[in-house]
């Protein structure tokens, strides 16, 4: 009995000397939650959006084409450098003639590219043609960067018998399978999850799937959806948001309040950069760095340009219903990316005056002619209405088109056939 008594004031003193210097000098502080990599803590507290310092914008030049930091100046060859800048011109005028030929009823429906020139050409000249793009519906200098002509930009938005589509989608619905530009679609950040899918397939390919989109995609499903997938299967896609303030015409501080899209991509354990999306170098940078890191690692990079939508967001649209004139004539003014450039390559001795007069008076005359050319192009023969959605075509389909024959050899009259081909 006294054995028993003792055994157990034993057990009780190294038990209370356990306590006090095993688990109070050895505290565990990383929990162990398969959820989350985080740490313990006794303050009750909100974790709140002002302890966090915004995600920084990167540039390269200041509003007059400086080089604010000689480390950071890509060592880009002088002819790409005028390729870029010209493309970008050649894409403005392009804007500005088929946006006046909308208002004069020529086209349905148009959309121009003003202030964003950058985030187009930038990143397309950190890209190859092997990449695969997925392109929102602002993204033409992409494709004109890519070598699409502007016949074939022209021929797109007539919907005529060369447009590559074969007139079957609204126009700016571009696409090109030899440029490797996925065909545009209406429904907005359907391109996303798709881009996903497109990249985990190209694993190991040294290719990069680049995935565009604007704010107001961003705020829809389908965006977290894709950059969720995009980050736990490990895909090398580039996610490039143009971030230029209004969606159609929604201002961003009502469609979220967090960290911009950058926050969106860090929370989704992605690597995230912010560019100034009007500094065509700053942009080129750090796709190709996007690019590198996609490629090596195989894993996504979300890229965020901040940039500002000179133009309306389409010719559906009058954004001085959203907007003052004075806000969209001080970014057109004093950070336009073009004129940005334009200062960065005179400082260089590749531009002046001389050569921007020659490129302008060439290009109108080259848009002009390719549009004239357009114009008077057929269109497709209307049966290919009823054509590509099946590879053989169904009862129901074969029926309407028969219909629709003999409708028109009844009516004939009453529509332009003519102007179709036969």
């Amino acid at each position: 009995m006294a054995f028993k008594t003792s055994l157990s004031c034993a057990c009780n003193v190294f038990f209370r000397h356990f306590s006090r210097t095993t688990l109070k000098s050895s505290p565990i502080t990383q929990p162990k939650f398969p959820g989350a990599k985080t740490s313990w803590t006794e303050k009750l507290q909100f974790t709140e959006p002002s302890q966090y310092t915004p995600i920084p914008v990167y540039r390269v030049m200041d509003r007059t084409g400086n080089i604010l930091d000689a480390t950071q100046e890509p060592q880009i060859k002088d002819e790409i450098l005028l390729k870029m800048y010209k493309d970008m011109s050649v894409l403005n005028v392009m804007d500005k003639i088929l946006y006046e030929s909308q208002r004069q009823g020529r086209i349905s429906f148009y959309m121009t590219n003003y202030g964003e020139e950058a985030t187009h050409i930038g990143s397309a000249a950190a890209l190859t043609l092997d990449d695969l793009v997925y392109g929102q519906y602002r993204e033409a200098g992409v494709l004109m960067y890519r070598g699409f002509s502007l016949q074939d930009f022209v021929d797109q938005c007539y919907g005529n018998s060369d447009d590559k589509g074969r007139g079957k989608q609204m126009p700016v619905h571009y696409g090109s399978k030899d440029l490797n530009f996925v065909t545009i679609s209406s429904p907005l950040t359907t391109q996303m999850p798709q881009a996903v899918g497109s990249a985990f397939a190209l694993k190991g390919t040294n290719k990069v799937v680049v995935c565009y989109f604007g704010d107001g995609s961003a705020s829809e499903g389908d965006a977290h959806a894709a950059l969720n997938f995009s980050a736990t299967l490990e895909c090398p896609v580039i996610f490039f948001c143009r971030n230029n303030g209004y969606a159609i015409s929604t201002p961003v501080n009502e469609q979220y309040r967090g960290d911009g899209i950058a926050g969106k991509g860090v929370s989704y354990g992605i690597n995230t950069l912010r560019v100034d999306g009007n500094d065509v170098l700053a942009v080129y940078n750090v796709t190709k760095l996007a690019k590198e890191y996609a490629v090596k690692e195989n894993k996504p990079v979300l890229i965020e340009a901040m940039t500002y939508r000179v133009g309306d967001h389409s010719t559906s649209d009058d954004s001085s219903a959203y907007r003052s004139p004075k806000e969209v004539a001080d970014w057109a003014t004093n950070d336009y990316p073009t004129k940005k450039f334009r200062y960065y390559l005179e400082s260089k001795g590749l531009w002046n005056g001389d050569k921007e007069k020659q490129l302008l008076e060439q290009t109108k005359k080259d848009v002009m002619s390719a549009f004239s050319v357009g114009e008077k192009k057929l269109k497709p023969k209307w049966t290919e209405m009823y054509e590509d959605v099946y590879k053989f075509l169904p009862a129901h389909i074969r029926k309407q088109r028969d219909s629709m024959v003999e409708h028109l050899k009844k009516y004939k009259e009453h529509y332009p056939i003519d102007s179709f081909q036969k």
